[in-house]
């Protein structure tokens, strides 16, 4: 079951249902991958919201390893979500608002994804 409280979310991509969470390793994965010295820049580049696709792909894919998932950039990349792109952003925003503690709103976060 989903634990909110230690960061994890619930996910439906490709028909089946996944839990994400940010973990420490997650987060330094993220760290490499968007070349951040620190969570704080990290962080402060999420709350700007303008997320590429790729930068979708790397947060389910981190928040998928977080849960324990065994899965590659790649593998997600393939994957659908229920609502499409809108999806994805969904799911990314609620991960990090989870870990992060930021205001989620998912109207906003459509707006702000961009290709």
């Amino acid at each position: 079951m989903v634990n909110r409280h230690r960061g994890e979310i619930p996910a439906r991509l490709d028909g089946r249902d996944w839990t994400m969470c940010l973990t420490l390793g997650a987060l330094a994965e993220l760290e490499a991958a968007f070349e951040a010295d620190d969570l704080q820049t990290l962080a402060e580049r999420f709350s700007k919201g303008k997320l590429r696709a790729r930068d979708l792909s790397r947060i389910i894919t981190a928040g998928l390893r977080g849960a324990g998932h065994l899965v590659e950039l790649e593998e997600v990349e393939q994957m659908q979500a229920d609502g499409g792109a809108i999806g994805f952003a969904r799911l990314a925003g609620e991960l990090l608002q989870v870990t992060f503690g930021e205001p989620f709103d998912e109207n906003n976060v459509q707006a702000k994804v961009i290709g």
